[in-house]
């Protein structure tokens, strides 16, 4: 299922994970409030677990539905992009050093039991668990991690988030203890080292190449790490006989039967197939709740990033800002919001920004980018001023070059195939033709990691801040040749008036610095348009409680319910229960 990326709350970042020097221990109160996992109170017990029902069959697996393919292809590489290998590969058979709850606004420990900046922030320091084993029965130590970060330096293709951009060194100082001293300060870089899979060198010493490496036998950490099945058209996880969390995971394991797209996915959610998805589900009420109310739920927070159309810079037109700002002008975002999320959403604005992030946006930003309105008039003078003419056909063209191109969306994705199907109407309504092209997701993320594509479909990441939420899409640093894969700033566009901007966040501590560098970055991208918001993407959860319980809800929200993201989901992996 599509990264409908990270539901979260508004909170004060500043104290949590920016402050200077700090010693931030992780064990702090159990899931409830980001403490230690091996002290967490089970959810169950929690506000919206006292009136589920009772468990048909004698069945222990939860059935999910998160990514859909028409087919499985077995891949369990944690170091490759999640969309590439299955669920729940890089959270949930593997582990990180800690999760960061979104839904909490601090970071949980995992495989570290705390972290550590020192040097002006550019040393961090994680202590690792003792008390680890991998699913082989082979202790777990520190070495594991500096190995893991090795890999990256070695291939630089698996460092997808460019932690060595920033990492000078890695070394384990011993065996609960790994030093990453870092080229200059860069706070938040705990983000990405500390999310960073980790996989075990006693295995992974032996492998050739880790980029091509498939790893169909995981040996792992996590909770789930034996695979019990795996057929093209289903497989299932077995618990990790050795997990560090005693007693966890409470379920026996996980079922992923293949959908090849939303209605085939909806279908079995409705007919009580399912116990936990991750789907956009039309009238959700009506379709879902109302056939089982005492069992079916849902929590779509609008907190899941910004639902995007990426025009690749790359390719002409799309360098001209002009169209840019002419096509999202010419689109009807709240058509699309009423029609293909079924009013669950709202468009999004010139600040690209959802309501994870209210407490950043900047409200002249808001203002500036007013290119989010739909005003055909000012669309139709905007692609006049560019020398897009109008033909006999209808469609503009300029330099006798027609303007279009292809749009790309994955099959079955069926309120982003609604949303380009409204897209394409509107800007024909103004000259342009596009077109439409829908891809199975892996061909489709390939061709966005790659740049290979006209414009498509995409989400965005939410995280502590919008630093990387404007990092991702406009820094230089991340721009990558076409065909080269890249995890961020698929689109290939460099605002480089951004570049020192970020540079000054990195080292920042004080929050109204923070606020007020967020603010410069916001009217940069108010005034550029590098990409093309579209509305603001729920965070998509249902779950059943027939058969298991423990699900976090907007009464009891002990984490973000859909299992969407990762690391998140590793956090509702560990506390739902059968019933």
């Amino acid at each position: 299922m599509k990264s409908r990326s990270m539901s979260r709350r508004i909170f004060a970042l500043s104290a949590l994970f920016l402050s200077v020097g700090a010693t931030a221990a992780c064990d702090n109160k159990g899931a409830e409030s980001g403490k230690d996992p091996a002290g967490a109170n089970s959810a169950a017990s929690g506000p919206g677990a006292k009136d589920q029902g009772g468990a048909k069959g004698g069945a222990k697996f939860v059935t999910i539905s998160r990514e859909q393919q028409a087919s499985w292809v077995r891949n369990f590489n944690p170091l490759l992009g999640e969309g590439s290998v299955r669920f729940p590969t890089v959270a949930g058979i593997y582990e990180p050093m800690i999760v960061y709850n979104t839904m909490k606004g601090e970071f949980v420990p995992w495989l570290a039991t705390k972290y550590e900046w020192s040097d002006q922030n550019k040393k961090l320091t994680f202590s690792t668990r003792p008390e680890v084993k991998w699913s082989d029965g082979q202790p777990f130590s520190a070495k594991d991690v500096a190995f893991t970060f090795g890999l990256l330096k070695k291939f630089p293709a698996l460092d997808l988030s460019g932690v060595w951009k920033f990492v000078d060194s890695v070394e384990a100082k011993d065996d609960t203890t790994v030093e990453f001293k870092l080229k200059e300060a860069f706070v938040p870089g705990l983000h990405y080292i500390g999310h960073q899979p980790i996989v075990p060198e006693h295995k992974w010493k032996d492998v050739a190449d880790p980029v091509t490496f498939t790893n169909e036998n995981p040996v792992a950490t996590g909770p789930f790490t034996e695979v019990k099945t795996f057929q093209n058209q289903i497989y299932e996880l077995g618990k990790n006989p050795n997990y560090w969390q005693k007693g966890k995971p409470y379920v026996e394991g996980l079922r992923f039967p293949a959908y090849p797209g939303n209605d085939q996915a909806n279908l079995a959610l409705i007919n009580g197939e399912v116990d936990w998805a991750g789907n956009f589900v039309p009238d959700i009420d009506k379709t879902y709740v109302a056939k089982d109310p005492e069992n079916n739920h849902y929590w779509f927070p609008l907190v899941g990033g910004t639902v995007t159309l990426y025009p690749n810079a790359t390719k002409k037109p799309f360098d001209d800002i002009k169209l840019r700002k002419a096509i999202s002008m010419a689109i009807d975002r709240a058509q699309i919001a009423k029609i293909a999320v079924n009013g669950y959403t709202v468009g999004a604005d010139g600040t690209g920004l959802d309501d994870a992030y209210a407490r950043w946006r900047n409200e002249k930003a808001a203002a500036a980018g007013d290119w989010t309105n739909y005003d055909v008039a000012k669309a139709n003078a905007l692609l006049d001023e560019a020398g897009y003419a109008k033909g006999a056909d209808g469609i503009r063209a300029k330099d006798g070059k027609p303007l279009k191109f292809d749009i790309n969306v994955v099959t079955g994705w069926s309120d982003w195939v609604r949303a380009v199907q409204i897209t394409t109407q509107n800007l024909k309504a103004v000259g342009i033709e596009a077109s439409l092209k829908t891809y199975d997701f892996s061909a489709f993320f390939e061709a966005l990691q790659k740049g290979t594509f006209d414009m498509s479909m995409g989400w965005t990441n939410t995280e502590p801040t919008p630093f990387n939420f404007y990092r991702d899409l406009m820094a230089p640093e991340f721009v990558k040749p076409v065909n080269e894969a890249t995890t961020r700033n698929w689109h290939r566009f460099a605002a480089k008036e951004a570049e020192p901007l970020f540079k000054k966040f990195a080292a920042a501590t004080d929050p109204a610095e923070q606020k007020s560098i967020i603010d410069d970055l916001q009217m940069i991208y108010a005034q550029q348009v590098p990409v093309i918001p579209l509305f603001k993407n729920p965070s998509w959860g249902e779950y059943s409680t027939k058969r298991f319980v423990g699900w976090p809800s907007k009464e009891n929200p002990y984490a973000k319910l859909s299992p969407n993201n990762s690391p998140d989901y590793l956090l509702v992996l560990t506390e739902i229960k059968p019933k």
